[in-house]
């Protein structure tokens, strides 16, 4: 059961917490439908990261929606869940090491995205967990 009562905005569970505030609702699905989508890593590789990082964060209701599969990784995908797992565990300070990884396998854009794709990630997620958002 969430901490507070679902508002009437919002199509998803999550969206109905947020939707106390309906700009604030709209603007952060708006940017977490972008970062979702193909851009300069695919779908496909940033939903691996997203279950990644589900498994540490805390959000039940995010975690419901699966485990990482890692039958399913290529090269990319191992390294985007990796560098995930290292900044789960380093809370967010990633060596110059872990960035020679990342560089050796993506380009800057692909670096920015990945990065921007699990702090949001991470954000929604706590959120999730915060409120009692159960899958």
């Amino acid at each position: 059961m969430t901490r507070i009562k679902n508002s009437a905005i919002g199509k998803t569970p999550f969206q109905k917490l947020l939707g106390h505030n309906q700009m604030v609702m709209e603007a952060w699905s708006n940017l977490g439908n972008i970062l979702e989508q193909d851009g300069y890593l695919s779908s496909g590789l940033k939903e691996q990261v997203r279950r990644t990082l589900a498994q540490q964060n805390g959000c039940e209701y995010c975690k419901a929606k699966g485990k990482p599969d890692p039958k399913s990784f290529d090269e990319k995908a191992l390294v985007a869940v990796g560098f995930a797992e290292v900044f789960l565990k380093q809370q967010g300070h990633i060596s110059d090491s872990t960035f020679e990884i990342l560089r050796e396998c993506f380009s800057d854009k692909e670096i920015s995205e990945l990065t921007a794709f699990i702090t949001f990630t991470t954000a929604q997620q706590y959120f999730g967990a915060i409120m009692g958002l159960e899958g």
